[in-house]
């Protein structure tokens, strides 16, 4: 930072501090002047992105959200308050009151105050945001603070650039409490409020809708909440007929309840009685960050897997329970006739499992791992056939083995202990991406019960490749000038298996006006089309290659690019008609030899030969740009370019 940028914004520091004590109140017009003030320092601002002061209490500790955005590549970036506050405000040495602009800085000083935090690398053009947190001074007047921000490129120790931000401090009241670092509460929610338990019978649709509010006092941005389904009647009486239950919400502001609304068909193999729907909840505190782990404060881990749900920084993760009540069969009683010999019998369950590799495309091999745990206290079991049988598809195994059977004997498990199965399982290249079940059948002996048998079920979920081919280009004309523009054409075929979602198609080339055509989601089997015209402008000076960059999402947001080529020939644009040169002919006829124009034979001969010399400039030209595109196909028939993308 120069020298003459940094007198500049502390001079405005100063200023906007003195501004602000002397004013004697706390309304619209001391904002405005306070604003005016600071105008300059702001628009001076190279990282900080402010779009909303932050505010906090007399005496409390507050959130300062930060943003930054990286004007150019940034590694390693760490933000906190300036260390060198002495630059910017004056200190009084005895830590009490003074006047002036001596007692400016808001905040206590202990040993985090200006401790930085890391945000890591960032992208030229992109922004990451994070939230420092200070102790307000309980000695500070009502009003608005500057307050320097340091960023720190190539660790929390290297080169320092300062920019400023803005802060408001309010008056505590006497509701607040002394627990300061209760005033930093996360955003939390609340279903369900002030509504009755939906109620609904079967055979029927039901039709309800869920309150939800923020119950925070912050806003919260990209909010989904997502319905836990499962396919037990026991814990969920609804038809899964959708692929996903989600609601999203750009925004839910501080206090602001919303409705969830469902229409939810109700299983035939459903009870009677109350039932809790489970649901995540994921949120960002502010519009910006960037993806990493997160296993902070309101991250769930999934009951099965043991994943952490959260996956961002700054994407929060909570989950709830709503109740509904269905009215349908009763249940039938489960206890039956006492039998001795079930106080004997151990019980194994699954404790753990896991795949190798983690994520199972369809068509690969992967290892299913299995950790089967004894569960009984007391009772131990011997000679356990263990027989994993995979869920069929049109009465074909989705999962098959080398040997064909899946079996594995284990001598004994005593009581409390574990063992690890371990089966590899091929799965079926064309079979939809979704989970499959796998049943663990239990055959085993305990010291009072024979033959024992029981089973467990696990879900392995499988994908499919996304792939896409694209249809003939049809560009017309195949040339033309600066200035002007072609049509081009051509369908994306989606020749896999799952959807394609918000498909685009991006024309480069240094010759061209960089163009883009949205197609939106492309369904398996079928295809969208492109119809865009393009602009040249400047003359081709390469081969009359274009970039046609095809990109799509998955169904959680992946961005995938494929690549393809057109030619397209750019050419200066035509001299205009001189009418001169019309003239200059007539004199040309004059002066030529007597008897060429006067003797109409020769003189139809003299034209025809420079019409036909034209036509032969043409035509050489035609044909180069034919041959030259006929070489370009048929090198790449020879390096073997498909267009089935995968």
């Amino acid at each position: 930072m120069s020298m003459r940028r940094v007198l500049k914004q502390i001079g405005a520091a100063f200023l906007a501090a003195a501004i602000v004590l002397a004013l004697p109140g706390t309304g619209t017009d001391a904002r405005a002047a306070y604003e005016n003030v600071l105008d300059d320092r702001l628009y001076d601002n190279e990282f900080l992105v402010i779009r909303r002061d932050p505010t906090g209490k007399v005496g409390k500790t507050m959130n300062i959200p930060v943003i930054i955005q990286a004007p150019y590549e940034m590694e390693d970036v760490w933000v906190g308050i300036s260390r060198d506050i002495s630059y910017y405000y004056e200190m009084p040495e005895d830590g009490g009151t003074e006047s002036g602009v001596q007692n400016t800085f808001p905040f206590e000083i202990n040993e985090s105050t200006f401790e930085p935090k890391k945000l890591g690398d960032i992208k030229e053009g992109n922004t990451k945001s994070i939230t420092l947190t200070a102790r307000v001074r309980r000695d500070m007047k009502e009003g608005y603070y500057c307050i320097p921000i340091s960023i720190y490129q190539g660790g929390k120790d290297g080169s320092e650039e300062t920019d400023f931000m803005n802060v408001w401090i309010g008056a505590s009241t006497a509701s607040d409490t002394d627990e300061s670092d209760e005033d930093t509460e996360a955003i939390a929610f609340v279903m369900g409020e002030g509504q009755s338990t939906p109620y609904g019978t079967y055979p029927n649709v039901m039709n309800f809708g869920i309150n939800f509010r923020n119950k925070s006092k912050m806003d919260a941005y990209d909010v989904t909440v997502s319905m836990v389904l499962s396919k037990s009647d026991d814990e969920f009486p609804f038809m899964i007929n959708d692929g996903n239950y989600d609601r999203h919400f750009d925004v839910i502001a501080a206090g602001e309840t919303v409705t969830l609304p469902y229409s939810m068909a109700i299983r035939e193999e459903s009870y009677t009685g109350f039932y809790p729907i489970k649901f995540n909840v994921t949120y960002r505190e502010s519009i910006d960050g960037d993806k990493k782990i997160s296993e902070g404060p309101g991250a769930f881990t999934d009951a099965k897997t043991g994943a952490t749900q959260s996956t961002d920084t700054s994407v929060q993760s909570l989950s709830y329970e709503f109740y509904v009540h269905i009215t349908s069969k009763e249940r039938e009683d489960s206890l039956g006739d006492f039998n001795e010999n079930d106080r004997s019998k151990a019980r194994i369950i699954v404790e753990s499992m896991r795949t190798e590799p983690e994520r199972i495309m369809a068509g690969e091999e992967f290892d299913l791992i299995l950790n089967m745990k004894n569960a009984s206290t007391d009772v131990s079991a011997s000679n356990i056939l263990f027989t994993l049988e995979p869920e069929k598809v049109d009465n074909t195994s989705v999962f098959s083995t080398e040997s064909g059977s899946a079996s594995v004997v284990v001598n004994s498990l005593p009581a409390g202990a574990s063992t690890e199965l371990r089966v590899r399982f091929m799965s079926k290249a064309g079979i939809d991406q979704r989970s499959y079940s796998i049943t663990i059948k239990e055959k085993y002996d305990s010291p009072e019960f024979k033959n024992a048998e029981e089973s467990v079920t696990v879900d392995i979920p499988i994908y499919q490749q996304a792939r896409l081919s694209t249809s003939t280009f049809d560009i017309m004309p195949e040339s033309i000038e600066v200035g002007s523009e072609t049509n081009i054409m051509f369908g994306i075929n989606n020749t896999g298996r799952i959807q394609l979602y918000n498909v685009n198609a991006r024309f480069e080339a240094d010759s061209i006006k960089t163009t883009e055509a949205y197609v939106g989601n492309i369904e398996p089997g079928q295809t969208g089309n492109v119809d865009v015209m393009v602009s040249g402008v400047a003359p081709t000076a390469d081969d009359g290659k274009v970039r046609v960059i095809i990109s799509y999402e998955d169904e959680n947001g992946a961005v995938t690019e494929v690549e393809k080529e057109l030619t397209l020939f750019v050419t200066e644009p035509l001299p205009e008609f001189d009418e001169s040169m019309y003239t200059d002919m007539e004199g040309m006829e004059a002066d030529a030899p007597a008897g060429l124009w006067d003797d109409p034979v020769k003189r139809n001969l003299a034209i025809a030969g420079g019409v036909a010399a034209a036509a032969a400039v043409i035509a050489g030209t035609v044909i180069f740009v034919k041959h030259r595109k006929k070489k370009k196909q048929q090198r790449e028939e020879e390096e073997g370019i498909d267009d089935d993308i995968s």
